[in-house]
């Protein structure tokens, strides 16, 4: 019987979408693992999440002798699944020991960053894919990326999308803030690649609010929204809420006027996909992945001079309510089921087996 280990390191992030990214597939491959193939997946995690995973599931806790001396859980290890381009891979030089890389994104390239940072990342990246037997990336776009700029050899190269992460049924009334009207909804981390500070000036409109959720990763930026809504006149109508519950973010997902997200770079944008489950009108950049995710159930703004983007909400807001757009959205959203996605990496693991 194979076994196969999924480095869950990033979980230690828990409000981010690598959490999600790892404890959704582990938990989906781990089912179909054992139910349909009697193989076995185990999952290397930090000690604060070694009971986020289903009941039974086979979680290796990090300890920091693993770095020091040795790891015994890869004495008996086929397969190393290492799930992000920046991270690492435990397993390096071990021949024996098949090692699968997924790249989430090459934004460095995207983001407006020097040439001194670009070249460093995409060094850390160039030395994962080195030491890897295969590759998935999670968009097309994402490939592209990487057959332009990395060094892979003739190493296979595969396009898995994400899956949706389930978002629990919405409360009656969300714990943290209640809007007063109708508001836009964006959620990440707040930091300038998202781009949130474009979405102030639809706030001209008095009668909407702007509530924005997700860890606050850069302060000064942060400050620089908030002077924008002083010089608008729009303060009293800007939400940046930070992380929100699980049940919070379902309220705000069903009770907005609209998502948005007008990201400068984006991987694949795993709140796209959760807002489509909902049927509500999305909003997002023409940019990287973004086109590519949201397909024809999203807006796109083309620029984010704030007159075209009032313009492509108007029409848009229009358009959905004139064609009735939400069961096409939540189509769309069905395109993106962890259960699919979860055999797609499995074929993925038997090519390596």
């Amino acid at each position: 019987m194979k076994k196969i280990i999924l480095d869950c390191d990033l979980m230690r992030y828990r409000h981010s979408g690598l959490y999600h990214y790892c404890l959704n597939l582990g938990n989906h491959v781990r089912r179909i693992l054992e139910k349909e193939h009697r193989e076995k997946i185990a999952f290397y995690i930090p000690p604060a999440e070694k009971n986020s995973f289903d009941a039974g599931a086979n979680c290796i806790v990090e300890r920091k002798w693993h770095d020091k001396f040795f790891k015994p859980f890869l004495w008996d290890c086929d397969i190393w699944h290492a799930p992000f381009q920046s991270g690492r891979v435990v397993p390096a030089g071990k021949k024996k020991i098949k090692t699968l890389l997924t790249i989430h994104d090459l934004n460095c390239l995207h983001e407006g960053k020097s040439m001194k940072v670009q070249k460093e990342s995409l060094q850390k990246t160039q030395k994962l894919i080195d030491y890897s037997d295969a590759i998935v990336c999670i968009s097309h776009h994402c490939k592209k990326d990487v057959l332009e700029n990395m060094e892979v050899s003739n190493k296979p190269l595969y396009v898995i999308h994400n899956g949706t992460h389930h978002v629990s049924a919405p409360p009656v009334n969300p714990d943290g803030y209640k809007p007063a009207m109708p508001f836009i909804f964006a959620m990440g981390y707040v930091n300038q690649k998202k781009n949130f500070h474009t979405l102030v000036p639809l706030l001209k409109d008095p009668g909407i609010e702007l509530v924005v959720a997700g860890r606050l990763d850069e302060p000064d930026y942060i400050k620089d929204m908030q002077k924008l809504a002083e010089r608008l006149a729009v303060t009293d109508r800007l939400h940046i809420l930070g992380p929100v519950a699980e049940k919070d973010k379902a309220w705000y997902f069903k009770n907005c006027l609209a998502f948005m997200l007008p990201s400068l770079a984006e991987g694949f944008g795993a709140p796209v996909v959760e807002a489509m489950k909902f049927g509500k009108p999305i909003f997002l950049s023409n940019l990287t992945s973004l086109p590519e995710i949201g397909g024809d159930a999203a807006f796109y703004f083309n620029d984010f001079e704030p007159g075209n983007m009032q313009q492509v909400f108007n029409l848009g807001l229009t358009k959905y309510r004139n064609n009735g757009m939400a069961d096409a959205i939540m189509k769309r959203g069905n395109d993106f089921e962890w259960e699919d996605k979860a055999r797609q990496y499995i074929e993925v693991y038997k090519t390596l087996l």
